[in-house]
């Protein structure tokens, strides 16, 4: 017997949308994702696609009309409901501009809830733009199937980012000069992993995290680059208290 295939097929383009889909619901799109609809994928009216909006799930929608720089969507139907993902922030020291592009990236894949730059002594990039790396996270959940896009908040100022953190969510606090395994210190519940710029944290903000309450973690023996460091750390909380198990 022949199985019958899945619908919609997998292979369909899927396109975030700034606008509340529901059965029914018109979109119009802007003129970079008509132009890529219709110029670089070819598709024309009658076509189909995927959409999500980052709140109600994902949407099977089809082209109704199509212009040179316009193009309006009809959804169809919901194809599936919003992700559940676990409630983690990734707060990280931005490096240079590859690099923080690409933890990005992978820490959308990986399915951390909020990103944080959080501005340290040693922290070597001055200026974050928060419009390129909110395309970067769009584009990457576009492509690994998430039906939400991680939020991207301001820089902030590591002392401000401890004082202002809620005390119910957990702090994590990946210390290079050493602490407790993360299998013994992860939990389930609201929790910010924490990570350190090139050349760690300094000795007096160590010590302020420290006294400020976090848990410190190990991430082993060796030496991780900061981006590295930041996406193992999320990578074993998914594994021991997040969705991976």
């Amino acid at each position: 017997m022949i199985a019958t295939p899945p619908w919609p097929p997998k292979s369909l383009p899927r396109l975030f949308v700034r606008h509340a889909l529901g059965e029914g619901v018109n979109v119009e799109l802007d003129a970079g994702q008509a132009n890529y609809l219709g110029n670089v994928l070819r598709l024309g009216v009658g076509a189909e696609l995927l959409l999500f909006d980052g709140f109600s799930g994902e949407w099977l929608a089809r082209i109704a009309e199509a212009g040179k720089k316009r193009m309006t969507l009809t959804v169809a139907r919901n194809t599936r409901e919003a992700e559940s993902i676990p409630d983690v922030w990734l707060a990280f020291a931005p490096v240079k501009r590859a690099q923080t592009d690409w933890l990005v990236e992978k820490a959308t894949e990986l399915g951390v809830a909020r990103l944080m730059p959080v501005m340290t002594q040693r922290t070597v990039a001055e200026r974050v733009k928060l419009e390129r790396l909110e395309s970067i996270a769009i584009e990457a959940a576009e492509q690994c199937g998430r039906t939400r896009v991680p939020q991207i908040v301001e820089p902030t100022p590591l002392r401000r980012f401890v004082e202002e953190l809620d005390p119910a969510r957990r702090l994590y606090f990946a210390d290079e000069a050493g602490g407790e395994p993360p299998a013994a210190s992860f939990r389930e519940g609201p929790a910010a992993l924490l990570v350190g710029p090139e050349g760690g944290f300094t000795e007096e903000e160590r010590a302020f995290v420290r006294g400020a309450g976090a848990t410190a973690i190990s991430l082993g023996p060796r030496i991780l680059r900061a981006e590295t460091a930041a996406l193992a750390s999320l990578s074993v909380y998914m594994a021991l208290a997040g969705d991976w198990r």
